[in-house]
């Protein structure tokens, strides 16, 4: 009788551990797969009304409207820049041009030929994106012309009416990217892969807005900034947060988390600073 109940007691044991094994394993497929549903996005919600653009486009919005900030030019000058760039490159920074400009290339699909510089410097966003600049800004009142004719004045395109399919797009990431419009752009993302580096993102603020970032601790960088600059900063950031692996923004009573996917929600983030964090070591 003993040897059955043992027999018995190892049964329901090796029964347990395996639907112990079986719940792990399905939570584990469950997370798995739930992070494989997640659609990656990133919108600008201005008004009510909605754009949309993929995380890696939404770097080079995040750029392109950083510069012109650090420019002191107004969010009209981003919008230009936004919708040229989604006109002529969808907004990637590719490696080729069209029959129209063979030797195009970049961002804005600059042309070494016609002066725009090196095939590697239009191949740098920072260095196309200041170009496009120097060229908008010697045109006497860009401010207020249609973008599709600000655009032409500048790339000298044979399809000038293009750009003006842009134009929402543009106006809806400038307002949110240049921190006239706070809390506008948030992005959807599946849980970060790798750990972060602060110093990586320390970096690429510097170029991007010329202001520098101290670190809080290991995970989090602190920038002093208030007001539309630090709107600009954090949007920025969860613009970024892909391919920087930022988990965290927090900015002026409000944060974006990227575990959540519920916006931007209240916080006791104080104002004066842009909080960081980055996904751990251990990630």
């Amino acid at each position: 009788m003993s040897r059955r109940r043992g027999l018995r007691r190892l049964l329901v044991l090796l029964l347990t551990l395996a639907l112990v094994a079986g719940g792990v394993y399905a939570a584990v497929f469950f997370v798995q797969r739930s992070e494989t549903l997640v659609s990656e996005r990133c919108t600008a919600v201005v008004n009510g009304q909605t754009a949309e653009l993929a995380p890696d486009q939404a770097v080079y919005a995040s750029l392109i409207t950083a510069v012109a900030v650090q420019r002191g030019l107004p969010p009209r000058a981003a919008t230009i820049a936004l919708a040229t760039a989604m006109q002529e490159s969808k907004l990637r920074n590719i490696g080729h041009g069209d029959q129209a400009g063979p030797d195009s290339r970049g961002l804005f699909q600059q042309r070494p030929s016609q002066g725009w510089g090196t095939e590697e410097q239009v191949m740098d966003p920072f260095y196309a994106t200041n170009a496009f600049y120097d060229a908008l800004v010697k045109i006497p009142g860009y401010e207020s012309l249609e973008i599709t004719d600000a655009a032409q004045r500048v790339q000298r395109s044979a399809f000038p009416a293009a750009y003006a399919q842009h134009e929402q797009m543009g106006r809806f990431f400038a307002s949110g990217l240049s921190g006239q419009t706070p809390e506008a752009v948030q992005c959807t993302l599946r849980s970060a892969g790798a750990a972060g580096d602060p110093a990586a993102v320390a970096d690429k603020l510097a170029q991007a807005y010329g202001v520098p970032a101290s670190a809080l601790d290991s995970q989090t960088l602190v920038v002093d900034a208030d007001g539309s600059q630090a709107w600009s900063v954090a949007q920025w950031a969860v613009a970024n947060a892909k391919s920087l692996d930022v988990t965290e923004v927090e900015v002026a009573g409000r944060s974006w988390n990227r575990t959540e996917r519920d916006g931007w929600q209240e916080s006791d983030a104080p104002d004066g600073q842009v909080r960081i964090t980055v996904s751990p070591a251990n990630a």
